[in-house]
């Protein structure tokens, strides 16, 4: 029998204040373990050869766009029957599945019986051939068909995922429609999303998979589609522990300001209060495999005297749903100083994902301001973004902002907006703009 994922954390700040110091900056990385047998061996996740756990059973939802926009380039439905099909190839023994062809309704197309099928070589073989039926009619309404996926995993134990793909807008229904959908589907399964070709908008995409803490990607090609399919849901497979929190505790005249992740990418986390601890919030971060992800987590604090020490927080991974704790607590304290050189040196690991949350802003401010037509933004940002890009040695996105911009003079980091950006170049920039770069904890 698989036991559940274990935890450690590691916490990197300064831990010397300034007496006027009003905050105290923490990056804390969370590191999963491979579960453990009960002959103290490690185990694995589970692939297509193994059958999973109850504990650690995947629940997994294909939502695939069949709106009438799918059937142009004529490529683009052909390799999304074949990427959902590789998709569902991929499903360990025993997983738990479903295809939902999404138009203005959502259809269940496999299985027809209601509910999740059961991965087998039988029911894979089923499920290809109704994905080999699904044809391109109608219109989009994404909300609709997050709505089904939430109803198919029911109350369903193990981790729930979802793959949406589309290749457009979401004009079937209305923004408050989706935003309500978002809100019945937060805290219930993670949905990464995948948007086929340029038609599509990155941010509309992004308001899902920061609500149901996925990723979003383009995927300009079609032919690309299976491929990327096979990488998603394999990461999918490999996170065996559902429904995972920090909690942060702070005491008594301390206040956290926020949570955000910073690696593997940028994403705000909300806390929820737990009920009768007044103190504690939990930050839900998904389901979890064998990886590590870091936090930057910002707490107010009061004026330190002079060699002063404090209890700044209490960190814990937890289930989201109650239970023990997965890993053990750790406690942060800084103390009060008035050497300058203590309290202006800034921990280089803190430093490093402060740098790529800004690269990521400054990405997406210049973005939106080269979109408006403010040409003195855009180039002042986009300029920033060269700047920390190449600073931090960020190579992927100094490739795809080098699509964007061009460089004038390396010593001073000029730059200028390129008078014509192919579309795919911008959106897989946007797409991409909140990936950060990871940095190794010093020793």
């Amino acid at each position: 029998m698989v036991r559940q994922v274990s935890f450690t954390l590691e916490v990197d700040h300064n831990r010397f204040v300034s007496e006027r110091a009003s905050e105290a900056h923490l990056a804390i990385t969370v590191t999963g373990h491979h579960p453990v047998r009960e002959d103290g061996e490690p185990g694995e996740p589970p692939d297509g050869g193994t059958r999973a756990s109850e504990e650690g059973t995947l629940s997994e939802v294909l939502l695939v766009d069949c709106s009438s926009s799918m059937r142009f380039p004529a490529t683009t439905m052909p390799e999304t029957r074949r990427a959902a099909v590789a998709a569902v190839d991929l499903l360990p023994e025993g997983a738990r599945f479903a295809v939902v062809a999404g138009t203005t309704t959502a259809r269940v197309v496999y299985p027809e019986t209601g509910g999740l099928a059961v991965s087998s070589a039988r029911t894979r073989r089923e499920a290809a051939t109704a994905i080999g039926g699904l044809t391109p009619d109608g219109g989009t309404a994404m909300g609709r068909w997050l709505r089904a996926a939430n109803d198919l995993f029911a109350d369903l134990p193990g981790p729930r995922h979802a793959i949406l793909l589309t290749d457009g807008l979401n004009q079937g229904e209305s923004l408050r429609e989706l935003a309500a959908a978002l809100e019945e589907c937060r805290g219930r399964f993670v949905c990464d999303c995948r948007g086929v070709g340029t038609g599509w908008r990155v941010d509309e995409l992004r308001s899902i998979t920061t609500a149901l803490l996925g990723t979003v990607d383009i995927v300009a090609d079609p032919e690309d589609l299976a491929a990327d399919f096979r990488s998603t849901v394999a990461a999918a497979v490999a996170r065996v522990q559902p429904a995972v929190a920090l909690r942060v505790w702070t005491p008594e005249l301390t206040r956290p300001r926020f949570l955000r992740q910073v690696h593997p990418e940028v994403r705000s986390l909300e806390g929820v209060q737990v009920p009768g601890a007044p103190q504690d919030l939990d930050h839900p971060t998904g389901s979890w495999g064998a990886e590590s992800r870091t936090y930057h987590l910002c707490v107010e604090i009061p004026p330190l005297r002079v060699g002063e020490e404090v209890l700044v927080a209490r960190l814990t991974v937890v289930q989201e749903d109650g239970g023990p704790p997965l890993g053990a607590p750790v406690l942060v304290t800084v103390t009060g100083s008035a050497d300058v050189d203590r309290v202006a040196r800034v921990d280089p690991v803190l430093a490093h994902y402060t740098g790529q949350t800004d690269l990521a802003e400054a990405v997406r401010t210049g973005l939106d301001a080269r979109r408006r037509g403010d040409t003195e933004l855009a180039t002042a940002m986009l300029q920033r973004a060269v700047a920390l890009a190449t600073e931090s040695g960020h190579e992927e996105t100094a490739e795809l902002l080098a699509e964007v911009v061009e460089v004038v003079d390396e010593r001073s980091g000029t730059i200028r907006l390129r008078a014509r950006v192919a579309r795919e170049a911008e959106m897989a920039l946007d797409a991409r703009s909140t990936r950060t770069l990871r940095l190794g904890r010093p020793r």
